[in-house]
């Protein structure tokens, strides 16, 4: 069975982080496939969040992992994608929540406000917890779907 791809991206404030959970998706036995950027120079973080919600938005990924200094500018431009839920997490509990509840597919690290090791045990955990459906399902279907569409509307 081939390792499940996941891409990784960051901008100049997550590049270190990055590095760190790229060798922690390998240890997990996960294809890390590293979009950048490749340096800790500065650069503009929706170069970085666009191509990977893109992979995700296409089917091409079932989900990607992205960092910047809050993790918010991040999650402003993945959200920005169809079917694209992008979640920002400091600790494990916010992780497991975004997948149990809203079923993220993108997990947006804010590199500035946790360590490594922190970092991997969110990193871990989200990747480890499933979406509990339920109740939860027609909510995340709402968040697609805007107000008076029918079910199913896509704008």
């Amino acid at each position: 069975m081939p390792k499940e791809r996941i891409p990784i991206a960051s901008d100049h404030a997550g590049f270190e982080l990055k590095q760190h959970l790229v060798s922690a998706l390998t240890a997990l036995g996960f294809e890390a496939d590293d979009i950048g950027t490749h340096s800790p120079a500065s650069t503009d973080y929706p170069d970085y969040a666009h191509p990977l919600a893109e992979q995700v938005e296409r089917g091409e990924v079932k989900r990607g992992v992205l960092l910047c200094g809050t993790g918010l500018g991040m999650a402003y431009a993945a959200n920005r994608h169809p079917g694209v839920r992008a979640a920002v997490a400091w600790t494990p509990e916010i992780a497991a929540l975004s997948r149990k509840h809203n079923d993220s597919n993108v997990l947006v690290l804010p590199a500035r406000f946790v360590s490594e090791e922190d970092g991997v045990a969110i990193l871990k955990t989200w990747l480890e917890t499933g979406f509990e459906g339920g109740r939860h399902e027609r909510r995340v279907e709402k968040i697609e779907t805007p107000i008076g569409a029918p079910k199913g509307a896509n704008p």
